[in-house]
């Protein structure tokens, strides 16, 4: 499939502010022209003199009139540039919006792939970065395009050689400048690199401070910070170092007009081919020759960065979305879920080879198993958080990718043992649950979860602000309230892989008195450690290595699944004398 261009990017992420782009570059050509007129008065009130005339009212009213022009081009350039950059920040927020909405239709795996350190930067700091490009560049390089080529338009209509005569510096200066390009080679490159990784190294820095600072490792981990900027630092220097000459010998001739100006023009004079008057328009008309230009053309910097984030945009942007139908096309017959030798790869790796399971509707089922062997895997399949590489996945009869997605995870309530809580209230993270839900609703959703007491007790109750990531929380309490949330969603099957990690015994009692209470009539998948919170379970699932290595009640696994009794025996003495309380 072909990939599309960045100015088909751009329209679209301006939306209905595009025109306001087209608006921004008339604008800009208007200014041009009324930039252009304080020349010609400069080049017609020296003619005057040289003419002999004296009259102080003319030249008065010439240069107001160069000061009407230049109040006229500065507003001019002012609407230009607002409008340029109504429509940059609306490019950004539709980037912005576009990668969230994206983020939430690829497979999980994708974006697990990358750091999250590198999305935040690519989301937030390089979008950003976009913004004086995209703002400027429009009216900017337009004005300082067409400027230069109307005046060198009407050098040449007073005398061709004047005319080429500016370029004599240019020549030099491009000589220059081909050097420079050529000793710049992969520095732009490679310092795109560095900085990026010096930005996702430092992300990644401050979200694990607190780890950091914990186990005493600020030296050691600091180091890669530092090496990150150290390298970061000599790929610029060493950039400069190389370039430096060449660059100094291209800022020095290419606006040097009139280097060719002067004495092409007074060999001209003196030949009589060109009067004096046309000489001195000629030098006026050379001093903004060369340098609007350069200043363009020192933009292209800003464009190959710009260019560059667009790339890490795009690379997002253009991944291959979980295929789901845009609407309902069969209706699922119940609620049952059934896995049909399904295989799923990560990194390169097939970490399910084959797994078959049938659930049924109301079924209170366990997925047990060692560390590592696919048991998270196979409860985000279910979830549709990724797609599985082969075999299927029915939820009620029907192959899940045959679901609209919106459908299908309204299905499901979903809650992992790192949950994750907004900067918001209490009130409103729980609500995500359930767009639309009363205040009254959201309080009973926290009592069955036992989480009402507690946030009672918070500065503000329901009002309370969490923090990023629920920081101002417990864990045990950030994890009570993602319960809260999932059970508000009142969604036919609920999973809780290690849901109760983080909460003490008494409210893990708690938490899993309400679930018992809340599921009845749903499907409960629970991916658990703590075996003894499913003895009760109608099925258990053994998975081992990727495979379902045995299946049943508690009693029938004990007598002919040996790693069950070994992972039951294991528990049996780890776990201590308090008693603990089952899901069912």
């Amino acid at each position: 499939m072909k990939k599309r261009g960045l100015l088909s990017w751009l329209f679209e992420f301006a939306g209905r502010k595009r025109a306001h782009f087209g608006g921004s570059v008339i604008l800009a050509i208007l200014g041009v022209a009324t930039s252009f007129v304080p020349y010609l008065i400069i080049a017609n009130i020296v003619e005057q003199l040289l003419a002999g005339n004296r009259e102080w009212d003319y030249f008065l009213k010439q240069v107001l009139l160069m000061g009407l022009f230049w109040l006229i081009r500065m507003t001019l350039h002012s609407f230009s540039t607002s409008l340029s950059h109504i429509a940059t920040f609306t490019v950004l927020g539709g980037i912005r919006k576009q990668l969230c909405e994206k983020l939430s239709k690829i497979p999980l795996g994708s974006v697990l792939d990358d750091n999250s350190g590198s999305y935040k930067n690519i989301i937030v700091e390089r979008v950003d970065s976009m913004e004086t490009t995209l703002a400027h560049i429009i009216p900017e390089f337009t004005a300082n395009i067409l400027l230069p080529i109307v005046m060198f338009i009407y050098i040449l209509s007073i005398d061709w050689r004047l005319g080429l005569a500016n370029f004599v510096g240019v020549v030099i200066g491009s000589i220059f400048m081909v050097a420079m390009m050529y000793r710049s080679r992969g520095g732009y490159e490679l310092s795109i690199e560095k900085t990026k990784k010096l930005n996702d190294t430092a992300v990644e820095y401050i979200n694990g401070i607190e780890v950091i600072k914990a186990f005493g490792k600020t030296g050691s981990s600091y180091e890669k910070f530092v090496t990150a900027a150290r390298e970061g630092a000599d790929v610029f220097i060493n950039w400069m170092r190389r370039c430096i000459w060449p660059q100094s010998g291209t800022m020095a001739f290419l606006p040097a007009t009139f280097l060719g100006v002067l004495p092409i023009g007074l060999l001209l004079v003196n030949k009589g081919s060109l009067s004096p008057q046309g000489f001195i328009t000629g030098i006026i008309l050379s001093t903004g020759l060369i340098t609007p230009l350069v200043v363009a053309f020192s933009y292209s910097d800003d464009l190959l960065k710009m260019k560059t984030i667009f790339g890490e945009v795009t690379e997002i942007l253009e991944r291959q979305d979980m295929v789901r139908p845009a609407q309902l096309i069969k209706n699922p017959k119940g609620t049952d879920i059934s896995l049909k030798n399904v295989k799923f790869t990560y990194k390169d790796k097939e970490v399910l080879h084959g797994i078959n399971m049938e659930i049924k509707q109301g079924e209170i089922v366990a997925i047990v198993g060692p560390s590592g062997s696919g048991k998270s895997t196979i409860a985000r399949l279910i979830d549709s958080l990724w797609d599985v590489d082969s075999g299927e996945i029915t939820y009620g009869g029907v192959n899940i990718k045959q679901l609209p997605l919106n459908y299908y995870t309204s299905q499901i309530a979903y809650v992992a043992q790192d949950n994750y809580l907004f900067d918001m209230s209490v009130k409103e993270n729980i609500r995500l649950g359930r767009a639309g839900a009363t205040d009254e609703e959201v309080i009973n959703a926290a009592k069955a979860t036992g989480c009402h007491e507690f946030i009672l007790g918070l500065e503000n109750g329901y009002d309370t602000i969490v923090g990023g990531a629920g920081g101002h929380l417990s864990g045990g309490e950030r994890q009570r309230i993602c319960i809260a949330r999932a059970m508000l969603k009142d969604a036919p099957i609920v999973i809780l892989d290690e849901a109760t990690a983080y909460t003490d015994p008494e409210n893990e009692a708690l938490v899993q008195s309400s679930v018992a209470k809340l599921v009845q009539g749903r499907t409960l998948i629970v991916i658990a450690h703590r075996l003894s919170t499913i003895v009760d379970a109608d099925k258990i699932f053994v998975i081992n290595k990727g495979n379902v290595e045995a299946q049943g009640t508690q009693e029938q696994l004990l007598k002919k699944c040996e790693l069950y009794k070994k992972m039951w025996e294991a528990h049996s003495l780890a776990k201590d004398n308090d008693k603990e309380v089952t899901y069912a």
